[in-house]
């Protein structure tokens, strides 16, 4: 991979991060293809290739239907989260599609409390090359925790 290609590669994590971070999530399904797959799923289903996941959708047009969730149908208590995510580690390169890696951390803020660690693991993504740019094909956030605390309402 070369170097411009890699800078465009951190530089779709760290918009999505920002973007998620930002409570805008018109911009969420943006980085994904038409035909996207993203995920949600424990470390142990996945690591058993237990196919069960928290969170599952096969489509850009089911990201924007979780954004309408999020914004009109579920009630919660308030929070932000903020992510640390590490730089990409690229597995395979095939030229117009790649294989990466990268740990995430997730933390929440309630907002009359303290900042917490809300969900730790990795994404293990597959990012093509689009005329709009690197997209996510595939998306899979697998958390090392078998426990999560009440629900998963944002964007991983």
């Amino acid at each position: 991979m070369d170097f411009p290609t890699y800078q465009a590669l951190t530089q779709l994590y760290v918009d999505y991060a920002s973007a998620v971070d930002s409570g805008n999530w018109d911009l969420w399904p943006e980085f994904f293809t038409d035909d996207c797959v993203y995920k949600l799923q424990p470390r142990e289903n996945h690591e058993r290739g237990f196919p069960l996941s928290t969170l599952a959708f096969t489509s850009k047009g089911m990201l924007k239907d979780r954004v309408y969730g999020i914004r009109e149908t579920l009630f919660h208590d308030p929070y932000y989260q903020r992510h640390v995510v590490g730089l990409p580690v690229v597995r395979r390169d095939s030229g117009d599609s790649f294989e990466c890696e990268a740990n995430y951390a997730v933390f929440r803020t309630k907002l009359s409390q303290e900042s917490t660690v809300f969900n730790v693991g990795r994404y293990l993504d597959t990012v093509v090359r689009t005329p709009q740019g690197l997209k996510f094909a595939s998306r899979l956030a697998v958390y090392d925790s078998e426990m999560i605390p009440n629900s998963i309402i944002y964007p991983i």
